[in-house]
């Protein structure tokens, strides 16, 4: 069990302090934490059906320090990455990677490497990158080219891998799922989540796999794997060369973490789908407008499967169900305000105001 050993440790409000029996973490270790974790769980009114016994809810993971769910895997891969001796850590990324690398190496104390596709990546995940400190390393290729990248480079530098390749990424994201079973008192018989690396899906699963095995879980969830259409090797059947999608946060061909995705939606009964950017971008502002959830298009994916499901072969009455937001709004500021009218321009008088709000 990991236990406090100082007064900072004990005003700690991160994942390790909270989930320290679940997480394979040495009880001498330094915890590199942000207080991440303790994520909203909203109820989505709009989607739920009381009459019939739907809820449905949102788990905003974007309520995390860097504004994605990245930052619960990295808290235990910083932590054991520091306590194992690195002073480095590198990732390839989208985007959410590498602001979260970038965050907790600069809360260690250690250097960050980070390695991006070529124009391809969010602004606002460049910017917490760059404003953290890391190098960012941009290279003429995807994801799935810098993935490779940064797989070989612990054995041509002194560096710790940070992707979710990296077992503690997944260790520390599957705590997600406890939030929830702890939230609702039980598993939800559905969970839809977006699929890009598909390291989260896994991590779910585990989560909810755990949480069964010891008695505080007495179901689990069908695991609903979202993915863009322009990205979808899973619906697929295989890996995608070129992936395209206004998503980037899950614009990726060939999934790391492929073996245990699937493990994870064949053992819960589930299954993978697709949406195209037009869905996306419609549920995106849907989510904004009547939930009041502001989340990037690649979380948006994971309500445009469940709305799809919805309309196509219903839910049985009685059903909970979890949609995974994955990243807030902000991080792909461009993507937003392309779909949004412009502001109304008027002259700084009293009545200018007044026509523009009643016209």
């Amino acid at each position: 069990m990991v236990t406090p050993s100082s007064a900072y440790r004990s005003t700690d409000a991160g994942l390790i302090a909270r989930y320290g029996d679940y997480l394979p973490v040495p009880a001498n270790a330094r915890w590199i934490s942000l207080n991440e974790g303790s994520t909203p769980l909203v109820r989505l009114d709009s989607l739920s059906d009381l009459d019939r016994g739907i809820e449905v809810f949102a788990k905003v993971e974007g309520a995390n320090p860097t504004g994605s769910f990245k930052d619960r895997g990295m808290t235990v891969a910083l932590t054991m990455a520091v306590h194992e001796g690195s002073d480095a850590v590198i990732c390839a990324s989208t985007g959410n990677t590498s602001a979260a690398a970038a965050a907790y190496a600069a809360r260690a104390g250690i250097k960050a490497f980070v390695v991006i596709p070529d124009g391809k990546i969010a602004l606002g995940k460049l910017a917490q990158a760059m404003m953290h400190g890391a190098k960012v390393i941009q290279i003429t290729g995807d994801f799935d080219d810098g993935m490779g990248i940064v797989k070989a480079m612990p054995e041509q530098a002194p560096l710790t891998l940070v992707n979710s390749v990296n077992p503690f990424r997944l260790q520390g994201q599957k705590t997600a799922a406890f939030e929830i079973v702890d939230t609702l008192g039980r598993a939800p018989d559905y969970h839809f989540l977006p699929v890009g690396n598909a390291g989260n899906i896994s991590a779910y699963w585990m989560g909810y796999t755990e949480y069964f095995d010891s008695g505080k879980a007495g179901t689990r969830p069908a695991m609903v794997g979202c993915q863009a259409a322009g990205a979808a090797p899973f619906v697929l059947g295989g890996p995608v060369s070129d992936p395209e999608t206004v998503a980037t946060a899950i614009r990726i061909g060939n999934p790391q973490s492929w073996e245990l995705a699937q493990q994870a939606c064949e053992g819960s009964g589930g299954w993978f789908l697709s949406r195209d950017d037009e869905a996306i971008l419609k549920t995106q502002k849907f989510l904004a407008r009547c939930e009041g959830l502001f989340c990037e298009p690649a979380s948006a994916v994971s309500v445009a499967g469940l709305m799809a499901v919805m309309d196509e072969k219903g839910i049985e009455d009685g059903a909970t169900i979890v949609c995974t937001l994955t990243g807030q709004g902000l991080k792909d500021p461009d993507t937003a305000i392309a779909q949004s009218p412009e502001p109304v321009r008027v002259a700084p008088t009293l009545s200018a105001v007044r026509d523009a709000i009643l016209s």
